[in-house]
């Protein structure tokens, strides 16, 4: 870099400017205030170019630092120069001096410090190169570290949101296995219901059968005692007639054992039939 490299530079508070170094003639002093009008107040690097010129600002809170430089300077070095300016300036006027100074009052004593800057600038570009390209890279290793945290981020939501979402899913489960567990115990108990009401219906139907038999069976044994009873009074009476007519009517009598026959039988002669009547 030759020593042409920088041609202007100032130091304004607002559009005032307190300081300003050139070792050139030219109009640059009033293109940099016109740009100067122009420049937001919001912290941040701007750039215009004009007649093969480079006008560089940086501005923060409240300060406007410039520096003019030919096209072939490259603007990382023109903004390193620019570092340079605001640090040593901030450092010398940052306690309140500025704040009140008059327009081209720190030329005398800011002016000179200028100057000394840009030929370091100049002295040591290549180094200066070297160590901007470093800090881009780290600038930019830092951009990606940035992004990767940032997606890593997400991906910790996402993953967060996802681990919501299976307790949920944990949380219906188990809510629909409880649920499924209480219709099984109310089907169970309606089933037994149904059961026991069969059952009850069955032995039920058992008694009546039971209590039916029973009944026909005292009948049945009722009719065999009547029908026993109804023969010995048969046999006793016959006794009686054959006792008290013993004359000889053993035809009515044979003929009764005909109609009866479960009577006990009567032998043939009238000496058994009295025997036998005998009371």
């Amino acid at each position: 870099m030759g020593q042409e490299s920088f041609i202007y530079s100032f130091v304004a508070r607002g559009t005032v400017v307190l300081a300003e170094y050139t070792e050139f003639t030219g109009n640059f002093p009033a293109i940099a205030a016109q740009c100067l009008q122009r420049l937001p107040s919001s912290n941040n690097k701007f750039t215009y170019k004009c007649d093969h010129h480079i006008f560089n600002f940086l501005v923060e809170d409240g300060y406007a630092y410039c520096v003019v430089a030919k096209e072939s300077v490259g603007k990382q070095i023109s903004i390193a120069l620019l570092e340079r300016i605001k640090a040593d300036f901030k450092k010398r006027y940052g306690g309140g001096k500025a704040d009140t100074a008059v327009a081209k009052s720190l030329n005398k004593e800011f002016g000179p410090l200028m100057k000394e800057h840009m030929q370091y600038i100049i002295d040591h570009a290549d180094e200066i190169e070297k160590l901007l390209k470093v800090k881009a890279q780290v600038s930019e290793v830092k951009s990606i570290m940035l992004e990767n945290i940032d997606k890593t981020m997400e991906r910790g939501e996402i993953l967060t949101n996802l681990n919501d979402k299976a307790e949920d899913l944990r949380n219906s489960a188990q809510e629909f296995k409880k649920q499924g567990q209480q219709i099984r115990r109310k089907m169970w108990y309606q089933n037994m219901k149904i059961k026991l009401v069969v059952l009850g219906i069955i032995l039920l139907l058992v008694l009546i059968i039971w209590l039916s038999v029973c009944r026909d069976t005292s009948t049945l044994t009722s009719t065999n005692i009547d029908e026993s009873s109804s023969h010995l009074v048969v046999s006793c009476s016959m006794g009686d007639t054959m006792s008290k007519k013993n004359d000889g009517r053993i035809i009515i009598i044979r003929l009764l054992m005909l109609d009866y026959p479960n009577l006990q039988r009567i032998p043939s002669s009238p000496t058994s039939i009295n025997k036998s009547s005998r009371w």
